[in-house]
């Protein structure tokens, strides 16, 4: 058969490592891997010395559609992660309206996003007080997980669960094998917020100690050793927390880890008061901590990185104000999660293997979807990012395209920078701007029971 395309690179990062190949593509899918330089014709496309590798995969998104558009919405958010070379997002279930805790509430999702994907996105389930009954039926109609806040998540419509919720619904994510996602802090019963001055970044971090998340953390491991179920812990901020979860992966318990870009980028000693470009939870830590969360990764007790994209209006910001305990917590960056981790990994001595691992593969295997998406191999899914681990640029305004351009990235020089992203062996972003789309899908979860329906239609 003719091949649709064929790309090839002295730099293609494959299961057996970075090496000299040319990957066949035909109908959307790797069809074979060949060695570099025996494949001619218009099908071709030579990228030289650049990287081509595995389109990244951001398990941790907030796109906000529907309900609140005017914070992000899933045309600019895909966009985002197109010229980010991404190429599968999970969105999660809170700050959109409704948010996903009921199976109509997930169906309003999908309905919303049709004709305005550029990349493939699947979705999270929450788990809410009064909610589990919602839980099985909204396995079956695809969700790639579950997630649930141990404190309030700043939208009153998705609640905290409490252990007895907890408790009460791991069983049945146990029972489907698939994930359930932890914003693990646990705020003491007695914690007063230093708020003597609103405007202090330290303060800020005072009032959400590291003692909340590794209380949580320590929770979740003592849940997930007796009910079995697949435990991932989101945003892991405080490197205090390693230790334990060092001990549970001796116990070999089901139990994931992720960090993300601006708790590897960023220390608090850098953060200016009052900018509240800056403002997540749990709050971006001190420099010794960052070290220790790389540490963590070299060590393999994080497993990988996401965005964690968490937008809003500019105003929802404070910028004026500044006031760190009032503002709206979460930082943008989908777009250029790849370079803010590049720049800081290759002064560390990290390849772009270890990209592919975190960014790449580790993502699509918490979903359950290695068969498909983060890595180059027959059968996967043609999605591939083309960019230069050398060349560097600065971040501006003029560039972005996330709704909102407020970013703390804003002004740095980054490391890797990306040229083509391609969905499914079609191109869709080329040198600055976006080409042929949206051509992006819904990803749902395959069920045991639809598979077994299928086999026995066959």
């Amino acid at each position: 058969m003719t091949p649709d395309l064929v790309i090839q690179s002295e730099r293609v990062v494959t299961s057996r490592g970075i090496r000299k190949a040319a990957i066949v593509i035909r109908r959307g899918k790797v069809a074979d891997i060949r060695a570099y330089g025996k494949t001619t014709g218009k099908s071709l496309l030579d990228f030289g010395k650049l990287v081509v590798m595995p389109g990244l995969v951001d398990t941790h998104v907030h796109i906000n559609e529907p309900g609140r558009t005017e914070w992000e919405g899933f045309e600019t958010a895909t966009k985002a992660a197109a010229a980010g070379g991404i190429t599968t997002l999970v969105d999660m279930p809170l700050n959109s309206s409704p948010v996903t805790t009921t199976v109509e509430g997930f169906r309003s999702k999908i309905d919303a996003s049709k004709g305005k994907l550029w990349v493939d996105c699947g979705f999270y389930a929450g788990l809410i007080p009064g909610n589990t009954h919602e839980l099985k039926p909204l396995m079956d109609a695809g969700v790639l997980g579950v997630k649930a806040f141990l404190i309030h998540s700043g939208i009153d419509e998705f609640p905290n669960a409490t252990e007895t919720d907890l408790r009460a619904g791991m069983p049945i994510i146990s029972k489907a094998n698939i994930p359930l996602l932890v914003h693990c802090e646990l705020a003491g019963v007695n914690h007063q917020p230093q708020t003597s001055n609103p405007k202090s970044y330290f303060q800020y971090l005072a009032s959400r100690p590291r003692q909340w998340e590794h209380d949580a953390v320590q929770l979740m491991i003592r849940l997930c050793k007796e009910y079995k179920c697949r435990t991932h812990v989101v945003h892991l901020s405080s490197a205090d927390a390693v230790p334990m979860l060092k001990k549970a992966r001796k116990q070999k318990l089901p139990l994931t880890v992720e960090t993300c870009p601006h708790y590897l980028f960023f220390s608090a000693e850098e953060i200016p008061d009052a900018d509240m470009r800056f403002k997540c939870a749990p709050p971006i830590r001190e420099n010794e901590n960052r070290n220790r969360l790389w540490r963590a990764l070299k060590d393999g007790a994080i497993d990988l990185i996401v965005s964690d994209h968490s937008p809003s209006t500019p105003e929802l910001k404070l910028l004026k104000e500044g006031d760190f305990q009032k503002a709206w917590g979460g930082i943008a960056s989908l777009q250029f999660g790849l370079p803010i981790v590049w720049t800081e990994a290759r002064k560390r001595g990290f390849s772009v293997e270890d990209i592919a691992l975190w960014m790449c593969g580790r993502p699509a295997e918490l979903v359950g979807l290695e068969e498909r998406k983060g890595s180059l191999r027959v059968g996967s899914d043609a999605d591939i990012v083309v960019w230069d681990p050398e060349a560097s640029f600065v971040v501006e305004t003029s560039g972005i395209f996330h709704r909102h351009k407020l970013t703390p990235y804003l002004g740095r020089t980054l490391f890797g920078k990306v040229f083509c992203t391609f969905l499914s062996g079609r191109g869709i972003f080329e040198n600055g701007r976006h080409v042929d789309g949206p051509h992006g899908s819904v990803i749902l979860r395959r069920t045991v029971s639809r598979r077994r329906r299928t086999s026995e239609k066959r």
